[in-house]
């Protein structure tokens, strides 16, 4: 087994004992993305939209320092704090997948990490 970590500080930093992906025989497994400023503890101003776009913008850069795009996704899981919001957030997802949508899980929980509105975990294979 082929395993490696992936680590850039073009997305937030893990906040724990986790990496923010790891590729194990051309696939990658992304940990979940919240809308914080990468090298802040700061979310991005506004409300669900602007939180989807960076959560998405953050998850893009793991992946790519994974050597992977947005295209080689094939499993997402989205985590709203409100199911209230999924038509924002699909509005958001839908401009960051284009062609050929990944599957996709969406689940409201009781509490994102400080209170995030929204979580996006993904899994990709490489070329």
């Amino acid at each position: 087994m082929s395993k490696s970590i992936v680590q850039t500080d073009q997305a937030p930093a893990a906040a724990g004992p986790y990496s923010q992906a790891v590729v194990v025989n051309k696939m990658v497994f992304c940990a979940g993305q919240i809308p914080l400023i990468p090298g802040t503890r700061t979310f991005v101003e506004g409300g669900i939209e602007e939180q989807t776009r960076q959560a998405l913008t953050n998850l893009k850069a793991v992946l790519e320092a994974a050597g992977a795009a947005m295209d080689n996704v094939v499993k997402t899981t989205v985590f709203l704090q409100d199911m209230n919001h999924f038509a924002a957030m699909n509005g958001v997802y839908a401009t960051f997948f284009r062609q050929q949508p990944p599957a996709r899980s969406t689940v409201q929980v009781a509490r994102l990490p400080l209170d995030a509105l929204v979580e996006v975990e993904a899994i990709a294979v490489l070329d």
